[in-house]
């Protein structure tokens, strides 16, 4: 206790120089607050909208299919058992057929995965409803990616080709039915979706499917299929996020060393001009290793001071960051992201955060703080260092 209370006297004491040292530690602890945080939420909002858009609570593929080898596509799919029959009735699973073929938007060649899902089916967000076919014209939807890419809008024709289970090529003209727009760029690029059971007869198919999306939370086992859970159907999102996560350490330690070296320097400086203050001590019956423990607590003060300086602004920040959001616009990178990032702070990642910047100020400030176990209390006293 004898220790923080110097500690605290001498840190108010030196005025103007303990205030910058914990506002620079201060702006360090909320960067790195807010980084990770905004990296947490687009793990979340990521994983989220690839669950409701595209995987769901898992797939059952097909055993050959790979969805990175289009050679694998045409032969990648099979008749659906009567367990697999079951579980479409009862709307736990959605049957998904995907084949290749290819459009002609203003003239142009254009090869697409043509994936054709119920038009009833509510396991996904997709909006299959407009699936429906009651006329002669076949619908399909599209997303907001590949209608920028063959500019085909709402009500627009365009010829669709394909070649069916005995290799013969058949053509039809589908109109759009709807442009739906989602984050996840993996059902969105270079895709059409029509109607399941339309999409049977087309291909000369009878209840043939490539992959199941299940609705269950805990997934049991299909005879036939192989089923993947949501961490190999997320891999790479995981992945992409891991390295980002890598890539701000860089940045986060340039930030945290640059304020530790102030907290150093400011040590270092300290001990050399108090010496007589430390031979002091050691005359009133401090022994070295209490007096060494008072600079370091004083050196670790800082930390603490440099949280309660950051909640002060930080927290409006972030509650005000919480409402609006960080927007990253409507560019396409490729990958899964929210035009909107509301960021995430879990009390893990504050209490990490917070025990990281204690322990580094801390130990910063101990190093130059053991000079003094090797000091001559009388030359101390005198300001002298041996």
């Amino acid at each position: 206790m004898l220790a923080f209370k110097l500690a605290y006297r001498n840190l108010i004491g030196a005025g103007l120089r303990t205030w910058l040292n914990v506002s620079v530690l201060s702006l360090a602890f909320v960067l790195i607050i807010f980084y990770n945080g905004m990296i947490d939420g687009w793990n979340r909002q990521g994983r989220s909208d690839t669950q409701e858009w595209e995987v769901a609570n898992g797939q059952y593929w097909h055993p050959e299919y790979d969805k990175l080898d289009v050679y694998t596509i045409k032969d990648a799919n099979q008749e659906l058992n009567k367990e697999a029959e079951e579980q479409v009735k009862n709307d736990d699973v959605m049957p998904m057929l995907i084949q290749q073929a290819t459009i002609y938007p203003q003239g142009r060649m254009q090869s697409i995965l043509l994936k054709g899902i119920p038009a009833n089916q509510t396991i996904l967000k997709l909006p299959a409803g407009h699936l429906k076919n009651d006329s002669n014209t076949l619908p399909v939807i599209i997303g907001q990616r590949m209608s920028e890419a063959t500019q085909l809008q709402v009500d627009d024709r365009v010829l669709l080709r394909w070649r069916d289970k005995n290799g013969t090529f058949d053509a039809h003209e589908v109109a759009v039915a709807s442009v739906f727009h989602c984050d996840v760029p993996g059902i969105d690029n270079g895709q059409v979706y029509v109607d399941y059971s339309v999409m049977q007869e087309m291909m000369g198919f009878d209840n043939r499917a490539t992959l199941l999306v299940t609705a269950k939370e805990e997934p049991g086992e299909i005879a036939e299929w192989e089923f993947k859970d949501l961490d190999f159907l997320l891999a790479e999102l995981d992945q992409m996020i891991e390295s980002k996560k890598g890539g701000g350490i860089v940045l986060q330690a340039v930030l945290l060393l640059i304020a530790l070296l102030a907290i150093f320097d400011t040590q270092v400086l300290s001990i050399f001009r108090r010496q007589k203050e430390i031979g002091t001590y050691v005359a009133l019956g401090l022994t070295r290793g209490q007096v060494v423990g008072i600079f370091t607590v004083e050196g670790g003060m800082h930390s603490i001071l440099a949280a309660l300086l950051g909640a002060v602004y930080g927290i409006p920040f972030f509650l005000w960051l919480d409402t609006v959001g960080l927007s990253f616009g409507t560019v396409d990178v490729g990958i899964t992201i929210a035009e909107v990032i509301y960021p995430y702070y879990s009390i893990g990642l504050i209490f990490s955060t917070t025990l990281l910047v204690v322990f580094a100020a801390t130990l910063v400030s101990y190093l130059p703080a053991r000079k003094i176990a090797r000091m001559n209390p009388t030359e101390a006293l005198k300001g002298k260092i041996q």
